[in-house]
C-alpha cells in the first residue's frame, strides 16, 4: 500500500523584538541608483503600508542567529508530535543567508544550519541526515516537496522540514523595500502513513531564470556613502509583482488539477506573504481562471500585517498558528483541503495540495 506524507507535528519561533513602521521614521532612504529620496519618511512609510499592509514585523534578539530560531521551532515541533527525536531520518533546513550575527552582514554557512540544529537537538543518530536547502522564499515548501518524495520511496519514515531566516541582518537600512523583511522560523514533522486519505496529494515547482534570475539579488547599499564591503538583499519590486501575478495563479491551478480537484474543493490557500496587495491580486486571478466571481471570506489567512515577510518561515509559522488555534477566525479541520504556494528568488515558484 502506498505511503502518504502526513504532518504529525508543527512548531514556530516568532522573535520577541517588535519593530513598528514608526521605527523607520529616522532612516535616510535612497533610490537604488544612490539618489536621495526627497519625499518625507512619513509619506514613504504611509505608501509602504498601503501597498504591503505591514504595520510591524519581528526581529531576532541581538544574541540570536537563524539556527537558534530554527532549533526553537524544531523543539516545539518534536513536542507537539510526541515522537522520539532519534527516529528522524532527515532534517532539512530551508534558508538563504545562514547565520548572520547582529551588526554584521557576513554569511556563516559552515557547518550547515541543519547540522547546527541537529547539534542543538542533541540527536546522536548518524542516520538522521541533516542538510540545507537554499531556494529563495519557496525554500521551506520545496523542502516539504523533497520530503514527500523521500517518504513515498519507502526508504524513510520521518522528516523534519524547517524554514528559518534573519532577513533583518541583511536588510539595507537605506532601502525602503527593506521594510518588508522580518525574522522567524517554522518547522513541521512529516511521517509516512498508509491507508489514509490525509497527507500530501500533489505538488509542482518551477524556476524561471532566463530574464528573471536577478529580480532578487545581493548588492551594495542604496546609500553610496555606506560601507562598500557590506552586501544586502535587493529586489526589483515591480518586476517581482508582475512576475508573481503572471505565473503563481497558473502554477496553483496546475497543482490543483494534478491533484484531481477543482478550486471549489479547496478550503484554505496558505501563501507566502511579502506584499498583501500582491497576494490579494494573485487570489483574484486564481478565481478568475476558474471563472468564479465570489471569493469565500477568510480563504486566504494572512499574518503579514504583524509579522512581515519572514521568507521561508512565513508559511510554516502561519500553519502552526492555525493548527494550534492561535489565529483568530482561522482554523483547520479534519478533511480540509489546503493549497500551499510560494514565490521568490530564483525566480522560483511552487505549490502543494494537502488534505488534513
Amino acid at each position: 500500500m502506498s505511503l502518504k506524507a502526513v504532518i504529525v507535528g508543527t512548531g514556530k519561533c516568532i522573535p520577541s523584538v517588535v519593530v513598528k513602521n514608526a521605527d523607520f521614521l529616522n532612516h535616510q532612504f535612497h533610490e537604488k541608483n544612490g539618489d536621495f529620496i526627497s519625499r518625507t519618511n512619513e509619506d514613504i512609510i504611509s505608501k509602504f503600508k498601503d501597498i504591503t499592509e505591514i504595520e510591524e514585523r519581528r526581529y531576532a534578539e541581538a544574541g540570536q542567529v537563524s539556527s537558534d530560531l530554527a532549533a526553537i521551532a524544531a523543539e516545539e515541533a518534536i513536542r507537539s508530535s510526541g515522537i522520539d527525536r532519534e527516529s528522524l531520518d532527515y532534517i532539512i533546513v530551508a534558508h538563504n543567508f545562514g547565520d548572520v550575527k547582529s551588526g554584521s552582514t557576513r554569511v556563516d554557512l559552515v557547518p550547515s544550519i541543519a547540522s547546527r540544529v541537529k547539534y542543538s537537538l542533541k540527536i546522536s543518530n548518524p542516520d538522521c541526515v541533516a542538510y540545507d536547502l537554499p531556494f529563495g522564499c519557496p525554500g521551506w515548501l520545496q523542502g516539504v516537496i523533497q520530503a514527500d518524495y523521500f517518504i513515498r520511496s519507502g526508504d524513510v519514515k520521518r522528516i523534519m522540514v524547517i524554514g528559518s531566516e534573519t532577513l533583518s541582518r541583511v536588510s539595507d537600512p537605506h532601502d525602503r523595500d527593506s521594510m518588508i523583511f522580518a525574522d522567524g522560523a517554522g518547522a513541521i514533522i512529516l511521517e509516512g502513513k498508509s491507508g489514509t486519505d490525509q497527507g500530501i496529494i500533489a505538488h509542482k515547482a518551477q524556476t524561471h531564470s532566463v530574464e528573471e534570475a536577478y529580480y532578487l539579488y545581493s548588492g551594495h547599499s542604496s546609500n553610496p556613502t555606506y560601507a562598500e564591503d557590506d552586501i544586502f538583499i535587493k529586489m526589483e519590486g515591480r518586476k517581482i509583482y508582475e512576475y508573481a501575478l503572471t505565473h503563481v495563479p497558473i502554477a496553483i491551478k496546475n497543482t490543483i488539477e494534478k491533484a484531481g480537484l477543482t478550486l471549489l474543493d479547496i478550503n484554505k490557500i496558505i501563501i507566502h506573504q511579502a506584499n498583501a496587495k500582491m497576494d490579494e491580486a494573485i487570489l483574484r486571478r486564481l478565481f478568475k481562471l476558474y471563472q468564479i466571481a465570489e471569493i469565500p471570506e477568510g480563504i486566504m489567512p494572512m499574518t503579514i500585517s504583524k509579522l512581515g515577510n519572514s521568507s521561508v518561515a512565513t508559511i510554516p509559522t502561519l500553519l502552526d498558528l492555525m493548527l494550534k488555534k492561535e489565529m483568530s477566525g482561522q482554523e483547520l479541520k479534519k478533511g480540509d483541503v489546503v493549497v500551499f504556494a510560494s514565490v521568490g528568488a530564483g525566480m522560483n515558484i511552487n505549490a502543494m495540495v494537502y488534505r488534513f
